[in-house]
């Protein structure tokens, strides 16, 4: 593949709700640059895409980089990464539904960030594609943004095309390819209002434009293009295009549109103003083959292979070597990368997503790409002995690729727990893991880290004595058990000596210690206050060992005797979604024994609800609030405080924590 200057490139992003035909279109457009020999049927297409997936290619002297993403927002990972990459994006829109969530999602995404857009309606080959239905439903949201460039000549099987009003010429499908046919006369009546909409869109781009539309006059080609090409870049305009990516109807004019429309680099703000080049890291793939690929966008200068260059994210030195494209999933060496364009580089040892790449060591770093917290955690249990290595290593290796996913160790549970966007996401990391790197995991609920603490006083004493023939062992202590706000306070209130000074950190170590395991269930121990005030010791049997036992002593008989309560985890969480599922979701809460704290509205008929849960009933909130909004809604949760648990829960909570202490004993 040639260099191409930042003018003659355009790097676009595919969006959609997952089987609309975004890969489908990816596959049609490598067919129409003869790089593949056939398109996939729809009955065909069974893979779900999890990833991301470069595909450039060359069109008219010009080069595209199409970034195809998954269609399931549980991988929004790579939907934010490829995001990053383009300055464009074609909105693939299933012909024959009603305006599904993901479309809703990328819908949103690319209003957020105000990108450039087509609407590609697939499908209207099918007998239940209504094209005037989606058009309808985009232009409730939008208005007059909404500028259908194409209009389908029938549909279903008797859809051969499409007549394009921007241009005025027809594309028919002739069984093989897609060729220019005149306009059928019956056509000139849909044709007319919907081109004189789009020439009041080229009129208001341009105060001169405007004078000349009042005036009567007509427009010339460029102008029109000019006209609609500034629309399209201020985000005033939004084209809808049709087609059908299985019979490849459609894929040469949105080729060319592509090319009169979205914007190139230099629109977004690259240019090759310096030699020095720098790059960004979008997204970082582990080949099992090649190993570690990075994709970098170019963002300023020239890149050019063998050279040293400098991460400047991490302060090291990496070494280039060749630079690569891609060609229908094949690494293909080009001679250098121009400022704009996407490339991919292989075995960088120390990058990451989201590093900066520069050949000057002092260049800033770029913003890094802010990826969503886990909505969702599960815990994961090897099937295998001795695969703990193997696991650690292949998830470290998955999130290299998805940071999006996090994961960690918790101790105190005894758990592996992995977090993600949603139960096809964790269940994706589980395939990964036996695919790539040959382990088998079992999820499971995380367990709930519960807590134990004192609501009442207790006065004791702690008397460690054994005597087992010479030296013996003798500790005595009296202390006070009471509450605290603290997580743990010890204080000592020792007179006349009863305890030499030297054993009082023993006390105090004794009680840390005896604090890991409460009385109740062996949880963990919070909010206390240890006062020794009295004791006694023995001159020759007396030792910190000793001394240490009896505050053991007197710690489980203050937890016993000062009403001892379980605790349980309490979550803070922060719930978008359209305001017409506000009332399902509060009555939700409630029903998990949670409380709602306030809500707000946050834009396009959206609101925030603020609300408090015991975490045990939020472990899946990502599946209850997917369902329960039809996948419109997303939470973040972090932890509030401890809470007491309800006296009709603390049986069960007792006996699963000793039920599961059996198992670890057999």
């Amino acid at each position: 593949m040639k260099v191409y200057e930042a003018d003659k490139v355009r790097n676009v992003v595919f969006l959609g709700h997952s089987g609309s035909g975004k890969s489908n279109l990816t596959e049609a457009i490598l067919f129409t640059n003869r790089i593949t020999t056939r398109i996939s049927k729809p009955d065909e297409q069974s893979q779900m895409t999890s990833t991301l997936n470069l595909v450039p290619v060359e069109w008219s002297g010009h080069k595209y980089n199409f970034i195809d993403t998954p269609g399931y927002f549980d991988f929004i990972g790579d939907v934010i990464s490829a995001m990053r990459a383009a300055a464009g994006a074609i909105i693939v829109v299933d012909g024959t539904s009603d305006l599904q969530v993901g479309t809703d999602k990328a819908l949103e995404i690319t209003d957020e960030n105000n990108t450039p857009r087509f609407i590609f309606v697939n499908k209207i080959d099918s007998e239940k594609a209504d094209y005037e239905n989606i058009l309808e439903q985009l232009r409730e949201r939008y208005g007059k943004k909404i500028a259908p460039f194409h209009i389908p000549m029938a549909k279903g099987d008797d859809f051969k095309g499409f007549v394009n009003v921007v241009d005025l010429f027809a594309r028919e499908y002739n069984g093989n390819d897609c060729v220019t046919v005149d306009v059928p006369e019956y056509m000139n009546d849909k044709i007319g209002p919907v081109r004189e909409m789009l020439m009041e869109s080229v009129a208001e781009s341009d105060e001169s434009l405007m004078e000349k539309y009042f005036e009567g006059e007509s427009f010339t080609v460029e102008e029109i293009h000019a006209g609609l090409r500034k629309g399209v870049l201020e985000g005033d305009i939004i084209p809808v295009l049709c087609g059908s990516t299985a019979k490849n109807i459609g894929i040469h004019t949105l080729l060319d549109m592509v090319w009169d429309y979205m914007p190139s680099p230099i629109d977004a703000g690259y240019e090759h103003v310096t030699d020095k080049f720098s790059g960004f890291v979008f997204k970082t793939v582990s080949d099992p083959f090649v190993g570690r690929m990075s994709f970098v966008k170019v963002s300023e200068g020239e890149m050019l292979p063998d050279s040293e260059l400098y991460n400047v994210s991490k302060g090291t030195k990496e070494r280039l070597g060749r630079i690569y494209t891609m060609i229908n999933g094949q690494q293909i060496e080009i001679e250098k990368a121009m400022a704009g364009d996407i490339v991919v580089l292989l075995k960088l040892s120390d990058t990451q997503t989201g590093d900066t790449l520069s050949i000057d060591s002092d260049h800033e770093p770029f913003e890094r790409i802010e990826f969503p917290k886990p909505q969702i955690y599960f815990a994961l249990r090897s099937l295998g002995k001795g695969d703990e290595d193997k696991i650690s290593t292949g998830l470290h290796r998955i999130m290299e690729e998805d940071p999006s996913i996090q994961w960690y160790r918790n101790s105190e549970i005894k758990q592996t727990l992995i977090g993600g966007q949603g139960e096809i996401h964790i269940n994706s990391i589980r395939e990964q893991l036996k695919k790539k790197f040959g382990v088998e995991v079992e999820l499971m609920d995380p367990k709930v880290p519960y807590r134990e603490t004192i609501k009442g006083k207790a006065d004791v004493q702690g008397k460690h004595k054994k005597q087992t023939g010479g030296h013996g062992q003798y500790g005595d202590v009296k202390m006070k058990f009471e509450h605290s706000e603290e997580d743990f306070v010890f204080e000592e209130k020792i007179f006349g000596g009863s305890i030499p000074k030297g054993y009082i950190p023993a006390v105090e170590k004794g009680i840390r210690e005896s604090m890991q395991s409460g009385v109740l269930a062996g949880f963990p121990v919070t909010n206390i206050k240890a006062t020794l005030y009295d004791g006694s010791y023995h001159d020759v049997d007396s030792s910190e060992m000793a001394f240490k036992m009896a505050a053991s002593m007197a710690f489980k008989k203050g937890m016993e005797i000062a009403q001892p309560v379980l605790l349980e985890p309490v979550m803070k969480m922060k719930i978008v979604v359209p305001e017409s599922y506000m009332g399902d979701i509060m009555g939700d809460i409630n029903k998990k024994r949670g409380r709602i704290l306030g809500m707000e509205p946050c834009g396009k008929g959206k609101q925030a609800i603020y609300a408090e849960a015991p975490q045990v009933e939020t472990f899946k909130y990502a599946i209850d609030l997917k369902s329960m909004t039809q996948g419109r809604g997303f939470f973040e949760m972090e932890f509030a405080r401890y809470e007491e648990i309800p006296p009709h829960m603390v049986e069960k909570v007792i006996e699963s924590a000793k039920s599961e202490k059996e198992k670890v004993k057999l």
